[in-house]
């Protein structure tokens, strides 16, 4: 007879690395609050400004809208002519890669951290995105941790990829599933 064992979250420890101090933690959160939280601050400029002067990595063209939240710049790669739309959410608690030409819609949520549901411990766990060349996340939609968006895929409303996603190929759905070849003109 097989015992079935429970979830102690009190035996719970984080393990992820931050990667920085707790004073540029903190310095960090409140310019996340304040610049780019804010629905009010326009100012993609300023937005790419501070993100370089926390550590972000950030190419040319940059266009970032009001209410997006990024966990830790510094851990926050982004190529050239890169769009991110309003109340995105980079859950970069691993390492996140946009590549030149990525669209990402409103609402859309980039997911790198994690728990280990078959341990009683519940250990925490990070994986890196990766965003090829011409990727576009739909409004709403999910990239978890350890996924790579191939070259030019696009993942469509409301979906969730938990999975790569080939290059040039629509995906819908939740688990995300191919549903077209994406032909550009």
């Amino acid at each position: 007879m097989s015992i079935l064992k429970k979830v102690d979250n009190a035996s719970y420890k984080t393990t992820i690395d931050i990667g920085a101090s707790r004073v540029r933690q903190l310095a960090w959160y409140l310019v996340n609050i304040v610049f780019f939280k804010n629905p009010f601050n326009i100012s993609s400029a300023s937005k790419v400004f501070l993100l370089r002067l926390f550590g972000a990595r950030l190419g040319s063209g940059v266009l970032i809208k009001p209410s997006v939240s990024i966990k830790y710049p510094w851990k926050f790669q982004v190529g050239d002519h890169v769009w991110i739309g309003e109340e995105v959410w980079i859950d970069n608690l691993a390492e996140v890669i946009l590549h030149s030409n990525v669209t990402l819609s409103q609402g859309a949520l980039l997911l790198s951290g994690s728990h280990d549901q078959a341990r009683t411990t519940f250990d925490f766990m990070a994986f890196p995105i990766i965003l090829e060349e011409g990727v576009w996340i739909g409004a709403r939609s999910i990239v978890s941790g350890g996924v790579t968006c191939h070259s030019h895929s696009i993942l469509g409303i409301n979906s969730v990829a938990e999975k790569d996603l080939e290059p040039y190929t629509i995906y819908k759905g939740n688990p995300a599933v191919p549903v077209l070849k994406r032909v550009i003109y």
